[in-house]
């Protein structure tokens, strides 16, 4: 099998369902493999490091999606991220950054831990009621996802009566980003970019209106003591977007992706229950074996540009495929074997560079206090049959995990 047809089959329903045989495929070809003039594909843990760290290498923004394809009308939800971290440069994304990094700190996010493990408590003790007598009870649906999508609208400061409103939208405004056919219908993405988007526009009016202490207001203060340096309203807008389905959509992936890999490592979950194994290890394994976060591109900013020798030129598109670097045998001993006590487990899937994930540390807190509880509560969760995986390739999860807890 040739390179191109490789490419083609990233965007099989197969291939989403377990990308990890032909990351391996494309992995026998090279870790750096050319499939066109204009495209690369990475496999490789140290080449897609320096790809991510390398300030040749930029995300498609607006410029330099003018310059590929010209001034054509984009997507509304591609114009929503258009005007997010995720999809800047420097200097716009240093502008843009600087705000949300100074508001979203370790000491804030560390100051809601407390709130974390009483949200972990409450989940915990719903799913004891509804799991009684040994009745499968969905992890995704009564965990996975209540749990971080109530933690990042605390920090926001949505209030508690709409925080369950976004998991459909946030859901389908994310297949924008996925790896799929340039046919692929995105009217529902839109839609969703125009329901958060008017969403966070009332929110901002009335934050103004009446100031409070969390996110929200900071950026807002921001942005109204200093209009010329702070981020913008539609920029403000788009940010608070993406901090929101970044905030859930990810975690509530580790979430089920680690929940998965207890039931079918006993071994694992028993070191767990009883603390030989440090919860901070097996998070970090979850993260490397199988990613919430499979893969990313960068466009080359500028001619001369190469990887491992590959040359990419000018507006070339590199795809780091996270989830195979994640398993580089190049990086990792026995990198197909899930093991929590390995040495330097540590991987890409936050991203590398200035387009590392604002709220890593924030995933990380919550999927701790989340195992840690979760065992403390249920020593032996037991996977039920159903389980469903989502059909994406970039955002790898559940939408369904049924567990029994009794």
């Amino acid at each position: 099998m040739d390179a191109s047809a490789m490419l083609d089959r990233l965007a099989a329903p197969e291939t989403r369902a377990n990308p990890f045989p032909l990351y391996e495929q494309v992995r026998e070809l090279g870790s750096v493999l050319p499939v066109a003039d204009t495209l690369v594909l990475v496999t490789g843990y140290a080449a897609a490091d320096r790809v991510l760290r390398d300030r040749g290498f930029g995300v498609l923004d607006r410029e330099v999606g003018a310059a590929m394809f010209g001034d054509e009308p984009q997507p509304r939800s591609w114009e929503l991220f258009g005007r997010s971290i995720l999809r800047n440069n420097p200097p716009v994304h240093t502008r843009l950054r600087g705000p949300i990094a100074s508001v979203f700190t370790p000491r804030r996010i560390a100051a809601l831990e407390p709130a974390i493990e009483r949200a972990v408590g409450r989940l915990l003790t719903a799913m004891a009621e509804s799991g009684r007598e040994g009745v499968p009870v969905d992890f995704m649906d009564r965990f996975a996802f209540p749990l971080p999508v109530g933690v990042i609208c605390e920090l926001l400061g949505v209030p508690d009566e709409d925080r369950y409103r976004f998991r459909r939208p946030a859901h389908e405004l994310t297949r924008v980003l996925e790896f799929m056919s340039v046919d692929e219908d995105m009217s529902s993405a839109d839609l969703a970019a125009q329901e958060l988007s008017g969403y966070f526009a009332d929110l901002v009016t009335e934050r103004r209106a009446r100031p409070q202490e969390d996110l929200i207001g900071a950026l807002v203060r921001l942005r109204d003591e200093d209009p010329e340096q702070a981020i913008g309203d539609a920029e403000l807008i788009a940010n608070l977007v993406l901090l929101l389905v970044a905030g859930f959509e990810t975690t509530t992936n580790l979430l089920g992706n680690g929940l998965a890999l207890l039931g079918e490592h006993p071994d694992v979950r028993a070191a767990l229950a009883d603390r030989t194994l440090p919860v901070a290890d097996f998070v970090e394994e979850v993260l490397r074996y199988d990613s919430p976060i499979q893969l990313t591109s960068r466009i080359a900013l500028r001619d001369g540009l190469s990887v491992d020798g590959v040359p990419v030129p000018r507006f070339g598109e590199v795809l780091v495929l996270i989830g195979a670097a994640n398993r580089d045998p190049a990086r990792y001993r026995e990198p197909q074997r899930f093991d929590p006590w390995r040495a330097g487990n540590g991987s890409l899937s936050f991203g590398s560079g200035i387009h590392f994930c604002v709220g890593a540390m924030l995933a990380r807190l919550e999927a701790a206090v989340a195992f840690s509880r979760l065992l403390d509560r249920f020593p032996a969760p037991t996977l039920a049959p159903g389980a469903i995986r989502h059909d994406r390739l970039l955002f790898r999860g559940y939408g369904e995990l049924p567990v029994t807890v009794s």
